[in-house]
């Protein structure tokens, strides 16, 4: 028996071991992410068993805020195993970047929104809410 087919999983089972719905492996197939699965004379996509640590790799890097086009990267040092360390540094001391930047400007929005929400004592409709005002398009477009 082939050993390829006795291994090859289908793209619900694939999904389900990885934790994932069918949808995202699909999606990334067409993003190419994965590898084209084979294909079951009935049109069924077959799977190695290896797809679903390579989806999982695929999770973990985007729970930590991998974009999928540093993910692609990743995929293809993880293929390459040279020079994959400093590479695979290089994105994610970017990635770290990226976040503190990001929490800079939440920190910034959380401050602002603080200031608008202690200026807002008014319990009563009667007088102007700050924060409705402060949502206003004052430019007139």
């Amino acid at each position: 028996m082939d050993t390829v087919a006795s291994t090859a999983l289908r793209i619900g089972h694939v999904a389900e071991r990885a934790n994932v719905n069918v949808q995202t492996l699909r999606y990334y197939e067409r993003r190419r992410l994965l590898p084209p699965p084979r294909r079951r004379p009935s049109g069924y996509r077959e799977y190695p068993d290896d797809t679903v640590r390579l989806v999982r790799f695929i999770k973990r890097a985007q729970e930590l805020g991998f974009m999928l086009r540093d993910v692609q990267e990743l995929i293809e040092l993880r293929e390459q195993r040279t020079k994959t360390r400093a590479q695979a540094r290089a994105l994610a001391v970017a990635k770290v970047s990226d976040i503190a930047a990001r929490i800079r400007h939440l920190n910034a929005m959380r401050r602002a929104l603080d200031e608008l929400v202690n200026a807002c004592s008014c319990e009563g409709s009667a007088c102007a809410c700050p924060i409705i005002e402060a949502l206003e398009d004052s430019s007139g477009a």
